[in-house]
């Protein structure tokens, strides 16, 4: 690939949302399988790009193509510009990779959808937006794929919007997400007038003579910005309604698009963060407060998506975590990211071939046994929760341990502090998702009467065995050799620290937390019946985590109840204040003119009388005037 194809990786998927959306139902025969064909053939594009980008020296590996003025404005000149480094390539080759693989699982998983044509339009303005996203080369046209990720998101989730519940997430998602992408657009404000540019290599360039509080106060934006997509708290409310939407579309968003740009937007920024010790500082302590949240959520969620969903909040919380600890984590962050995006995606479209058996039930506590009846999803789904536990060899072990290894790597308590979270994220990882697989495909049958459990189609099967090939070797291929993090150095530089703790003492520690978390389970789920209507609460901790901690009732407290009060407030400014001193104004002028307009008789006799008389007046005081 060279800068005059680089286009068409974001172009295809573009283009196939542009022909679904805008032909109508004439497409509905084949829409499907354009869409599918335009994913994989960004798939084919990106891989024949991976390979050139192989065989040219490192420093000569990062391409751009300018394609045109974007906005060529009076001090302001910003390009529509691309640029594919090694960081981007990452990106564009999970988007495309595991995105052609969902397409391909969801011809078959919404078969029977009336707006299947429809909804592949969708996935692929998602496809596009993203890879605009990642490849976009100033942080305007960053913005423009952040918003149609955004859009699509809102489209995707409420695909269903007949029920009311998934027109709500959708617009959840959609409110949550923009107040992360006003902390963007004010970054990017905060970059022109301090940089005069939002160009990356011009504001990367600037930030080492900016002032102390310019850098932290960019790096807080970006990071509000990357907490709304990456539904990192306290914007992470969002992530489990999201789950009213087709289960492909979780995957999609889970996996390989939405929540990963968060990540992607503070490893790009790494200049920013390099250079602010506070910056990295707060991503840090939302990494670790995220991952314990969604880890604790997980463990009381009996909705299988749900479960899988607060899951994917935990694991990008290590991302985010390992981000913001600078040179010594960006690598592991996207290493963790790109074998998460293989084995969520498996276990979500498993989660979906779950469903699909059992007529859309999602309530774990009605499953049970599930692994005679769906041999091939238990041995997917099986191999993507090893993966998850972090289990040796699959993926998941490798990147989750190099997470935790660096944490420790920490100096002083803060090493010993972050060490500590990320060994009990990954013992309550161990914990709910043996629940997850306990509850589904062992121990006694609880379906309904109506359930007849069967394996589903190839083309649902399929994807989820590629993903669980990924799920088994992604983690081995990217780190033999240090291989992703010289790869990724050249873009986000490389640390080369001695580590306190030694790297098979935290191995260790870690596997010997994973078992702990699983063998609490199986004596918990394994070895007693498992009620199919979820028992009260025993405890304070166990109501607040089925409450998802109480997100909601913490951002209506904080934010929309005094919102309210404000809008409220200046509802009645604006009508008893500003209104009234406009109406009172208009009233008195009217009531003046109505008293006025009754001189206005008609008869002219009595207009000859006035002007008499105002003659006379005028007389008189003339002569009055002469006299004196």
């Amino acid at each position: 690939m060279d800068t005059v194809t680089l286009w068409l990786l974001p172009a295809l998927p573009l283009a196939g949302a542009a022909v679904l959306l805008l032909l109508g139902r004439r497409a509905d025969r084949w829409g499907h399988w354009l869409g599918c064909a335009t994913a994989l053939a960004a798939f084919a594009l990106a891989a024949a790009a991976f390979v050139a980008m192989l065989g040219r020296a490192t420093a000569d590996r990062a391409i751009a193509a300018d394609l045109y003025s974007w906005v060529p404005a009076d001090g302001l000149q910003v390009d529509l510009a691309l640029r594919l480094d090694q960081l981007s390539m990452c990106f564009v080759l999970l988007i495309t990779g595991v995105g052609s693989l969902i397409h391909i699982y969801s011809t078959g998983y919404m078969k029977d959808d009336p707006g299947r044509r429809r909804f592949f339009g969708f996935l692929n303005l998602f496809l596009g937006a993203m890879l605009l996203l990642v490849l976009a080369d100033n942080f305007l046209v960053l913005y423009l794929g952040w918003e149609g990720v955004g859009l699509a998101s809102y489209l995707l989730i409420g695909f269903w919007f007949h029920k009311p519940s998934a027109a709500t997430a959708a617009k959840k998602a959609f409110v949550v997400n923009r107040v992360g992408d006003t902390g963007l657009a004010i970054a990017m404000m905060v970059m022109f007038a301090t940089f005069g540019s939002v160009d990356f290599g011009t504001v990367f360039a600037g930030v080492p003579g900016a002032s102390e509080g310019t850098v932290l106060a960019l790096g807080l934006l970006l990071l509000l910005a990357a907490c709304g997509k990456s539904a990192q708290v306290p914007l992470q409310s969002w992530l489990g309604d999201a789950m009213e939407g087709p289960t492909p579309v979780s995957a999609l968003i889970h996996a390989a698009t939405m929540v990963t740009a968060g990540v992607y937007l503070i490893a790009r920024c790494h200049a920013v963060y390099d250079l602010s010790a506070g910056a990295r500082l707060a991503v840090v302590l939302v990494g670790a407060v995220t991952l314990l949240f969604g880890a604790i959520i997980g463990c009381a969620k009996d909705d299988i998506k749900k479960a899988l969903a607060a899951s994917t909040m935990s694991q990008i919380g290590y991302m985010v975590l390992a981000a913001g600890l600078g040179p010594a984590g960006y690598a592991f962050a996207i290493l963790h990211l790109l074998t998460h995006g293989f084995f969520k995606a498996g276990l979500f479209l498993g989660a979906g071939s779950v469903m699909h058996a059992m007529n859309d039930e999602t309530d774990m506590r009605r499953y049970g046994a599930l692994r005679a009846a769906l041999p091939i999803t238990f041995a997917t789904f099986g191999l993507g929760y090893l993966a998850i536990i972090g289990v040796p060899p699959f993926a998941g072990f490798f990147s989750k341990d190099k997470i935790i290894e660096a944490a420790f790597a920490e100096p002083g308590a803060a090493g010993l502090a972050l060490g500590a979270v990320t060994l009990l994220g990954a013992g309550l990882t161990a914990f709910y998702m043996t629940r997850v697989m306990l509850l589904t495909f062992f121990g006694e049958r609880r379906w309904a009467e109506d359930a007849h459990p069967h394996e589903a189609p190839a083309s649902m099967t399929g994807p989820m065995i590629v993903l669980a090939f990924g799920s088994v070797g992604a983690g081995g291929l990217l780190v033999i050799g240090s291989g992703l993090q010289t790869w990724l150095a050249p873009v986000v530089g490389e640390a080369h620290g001695e580590h306190t703790i030694p790297a098979w003492v935290v191995t260790l520690l870690a596997l010997a937390t994973v078992a702990v978390g699983v063998a609490v389970t199986v004596r918990r789920y394994g070895r007693r019946p498992v009620p199919r209507t979820a028992p009260e609460p025993v405890s304070a901790l166990t109501t607040a985590a089925r409450r998802d901690l109480y997100g909601d009732a913490v951002n209506e407290a904080a934010f929309m109840r005094p919102g309210q009060h404000l809008t409220r407030s200046l509802v009645f400014v604006d009508a008893r204040g500003i209104d009234g001193v406009v109406n009172s104004t208009a009233a008195g002028i009217g009531g003046l003119s109505a008293r006025l307009r009754r001189a206005q008789t008609g008869f002219v006799r009595s207009y000859a009388l006035s002007m008499f008389t105002g003659a006379a007046l005028v007389a008189a005081a003339l002569l009055a005037v002469r006299i004196w």
